[in-house]
């Protein structure tokens, strides 16, 4: 959410930013009911700012009263004590009415400035839709094979490593079961990219609900927009409070965690790792993607997040060095891959920047997306009302940032394709041994 004073400051800023991501925003009718909104405010202080001068004025006026002698100043004064006693009643009503106007406000005014997106940093490259993101990096040469290579799902049913037609037959379209070798694969990639979060990079281990509230969705940016992709879960008729969705991603619940809370600066960054199962209803995507592991609704992901202080250079530093830690696993288990930086028309409702990271697929013929790393300034934050208090005693909104640090089961489509063998066996990558009891190669259905 943006800060209402940065709107009104800065409403053709906004305009641009919401044009620039291809969102429709209504900011004039923002503007309007906010000044409609201050208005009745203003009417309101003013009220009780004559209340507390009437509670003020009564004691004296009475004083003088008790003490006065002629007969018409006395009626003067008693006409004053009346008024005063009167004007209490009038303020109470009058007050009643102006709070209703507010209460009548404010629930358009919520709605309206939930749709309005975190304007796209100013380095962010101008485009429609992912066709215009920009290629920044790109690490790894894609392998050559001196033989037919199978895809994963090829790979998939000859080693017994998963089976999509019994997911289907259980679960529906986009499902699947990792069997054997697939499953021991799916957790050696998981505990590897856990561990190296925990212990080489520091981060705090958690695990979280991933059946959370409306108020958690809503305050870490993936309601309303995106409201589509989520799964509601409970009775239809559960009261407003008890309504509660699966999450499409750890960022919710460890973003969400500080909701409502004032940290201390002292405390900052906070540095959060979960693996958490994710569920997505991949609404939108009807005819792509249905066989196979790439598009799935239900996968296992480490994700990371950091809350930091208020500060737009110290954002883009954990920016860069959170999307360092996808590389580097990336890059321990061979896999070649590119960074794209997101065009505007790519960022969602949330992100001031975001840059992919594709690993390259050769069933694909190409990279697919594997990871993505954001950064969210305060818009999170304050959503979720997460602040922090400063060394000199200021109480300033939080800095949120996440990225995954790894995918399953979509990663194991670049590892099984790209360390397939001649013989049809897979070469398992080096790193992952030590998690799947020295296993060196797959070779069959275990």
């Amino acid at each position: 959410m943006l800060d209402m004073k940065f709107i009104r400051e800065n409403p053709e800023a906004v305009k641009k930013g919401a044009e620039l991501k291809g969102m429709k925003v209504d900011v004039d009718r923002v503007l309007a009911l906010d000044g409609q909104k201050r208005a009745v405010q203003s009417k309101l202080q003013e009220l009780l700012t004559e209340q507390n001068k009437a509670s003020k004025e009564m004691g004296p006026l009475m004083g003088q009263l008790k003490k006065e002698q002629d007969p018409a100043k006395k009626a003067e004064l008693e006409q004053k004590v009346e008024a005063l006693k009167q004007r209490p009643a009038a303020i109470k009503h009058e007050t009643a009415g102006l709070e209703e106007q507010l209460r009548a406000l404010e629930p358009e005014l919520d709605a309206l400035l939930l749709t309005i997106p975190l304007p796209p940093d100013d380095d962010v490259p101008v485009g429609k839709s992912s066709e215009d993101n920009v290629e920044i990096l790109k690490w790894g040469e894609p392998r050559k094979f001196d033989f037919e290579a199978k895809s994963h799902i090829e790979l998939g049913k000859t080693l017994g490593l998963f089976d999509v037609e019994r997911g289907v037959k259980m679960a529906g379209s986009r499902s699947y079961v990792l069997t054997g070798t697939g499953a021991l694969l799916h957790n050696a990639v998981l505990r590897m990219a856990q561990d190296f979060m925990i212990y080489e990079q520091g981060f705090t281990p958690m695990t979280i609900p991933v059946l959370v509230r409306e108020q958690a969705m809503r305050g870490t940016g993936f309601f309303p927009a995106g409201r589509e992709q989520a799964y509601r879960v409970g009775e239809i008729d559960d009261p407003a409070d008890e309504i509660r969705f699966l999450t499409g991603t750890g960022e919710v619940g460890l973003t969400a965690f500080h909701m409502d809370e004032i940290l201390h600066e002292a405390e900052l960054p906070r540095t959060y790792v979960t693996v958490s199962t994710c569920f997505r209803r991949e609404a939108g995507t009807y005819g792509k993607d249905t066989t196979g592991l790439y598009r799935i609704h239900q996968f296992d992901k480490v994700e990371q997040v950091v809350i930091c202080k208020n500060d737009k250079e110290e954002s883009k530093r954990w920016h860069r060095k959170m999307l360092s830690f996808s590389e580097e696993m990336l890059k321990r288990l061979n896999l070649p891959y590119r960074l794209l930086q997101c065009c505007t028309g790519d960022l969602g409702v949330k992100n001031a920047s975001m840059i992919d990271v594709e690993t390259w697929m050769p069933s694909r013929n190409g990279y697919g997306e594997t990871h993505s790393a954001s950064r969210l300034y305060d818009f999170q934050a304050r959503r979720c009302n997460l602040r922090y208090k400063t060394a000199d005693g200021k109480t300033q909104f939080c800095h949120t940032l996440n990225n995954t640090v790894i995918a399953s089961p979509r990663i194991l489509i670049p590892i099984l394709e790209n360390h397939q063998n001649a013989d049809g066996s897979v070469t398992i990558p080096e790193v992952l041994r030590k998690y799947m009891g020295g296993m060196e190669r797959i070779e069959g259905k275990r």
